[in-house]
């Protein structure tokens, strides 16, 4: 048995990741992580680390996956396999954090639930903006973080740094998953890092925007199942952790 441990992404609870627990429970136990401790992306993982079990496979998406970047820097030994979904390795550049800043400043002036609602088509799949589940689903999402969660994690990834020139050290065996149409972290930043990392896997997911695991739940379920099912064996033994 292999446990897994989750990592949510911006705004995100644990329900981010309901429909990929379901398909994953049969390998292992389950960890959804929480991203409410800590100041930066460093502090999130060290929280993180410190509840987590000794060794484990780890999944991430969006601002889960700059943690879990993170996490590969800090104890690379206690990885066993790695998942990024619909992430970078890349800092913000200015026109981001310039947007962050602009919808930090409006969350603090307006109704954050009004606030959520309108940010949906920025990060849907465009046939997805009218779905009235997955607006429910991010609201109540968005409302668990709450407002000063927001900023935090906000300011958090605001300063992340740039992580692309560590991940030839990544030796596990790596998903690498986007959709088509993702918007925040577009298939370019997952061809980069699976292109960089030694023994990772790319999928590109059709009809897909930025919430994959919630927007396309079979696809990315079916990606994570082979992922679990992917022998350590793949990898040499002297290879798996390069610190």
């Amino acid at each position: 048995m292999t446990p897994v441990v989750f990592v949510p992404g911006l705004l995100c609870s644990a329900e981010v990741f309901a429909p990929q627990v379901a398909a994953l429970w049969p390998f292992g136990p389950i960890t959804i992580a929480s991203t409410l401790q800590g100041e930066s992306i460093p502090e999130m993982a060290t929280a993180i680390l410190a509840s987590a079990p000794a060794r484990f496979a780890l999944v991430g998406i969006s601002m889960g996956g700059y943690i879990c970047l993170e996490i590969m820097r800090q104890a690379p030994e206690r990885v066993i396999k790695l998942a990024l979904l619909n992430t970078s390795a890349r800092a913000d550049t200015l026109e981001q954090t310039t947007l962050r800043r602009t919808l930090i400043a409006h969350a603090k002036s307006t109704e954050f639930a009004s606030l959520l609602i309108k940010t949906l088509g920025s990060i849907l799949h465009p046939s997805r903006h009218d779905d009235s589940a997955l607006r429910e689903i991010n609201v109540r999402m968005g409302l668990t973080v709450g407002l000063e969660g927001f900023i935090r994690q906000s300011e958090a990834i605001i300063a992340r740094e740039n992580r692309l020139s560590e991940l030839p050290k990544i030796k596990v065996p790596t998903l690498v998953l986007v959709g088509d149409s993702d918007p925040m972290t577009p298939p370019i930043c997952s061809e980069e890092m699976a292109n960089a990392i030694p023994n990772a896997r790319l999928v590109i997911v059709e009809h897909c925007g930025h919430a994959s695991t919630l927007e396309q739940p079979g696809a990315v379920n079916h990606e994570l199942i082979k992922w679990m099912q992917q022998p350590l064996s793949a990898v040499p033994e002297h290879l798996l952790f390069e610190i």
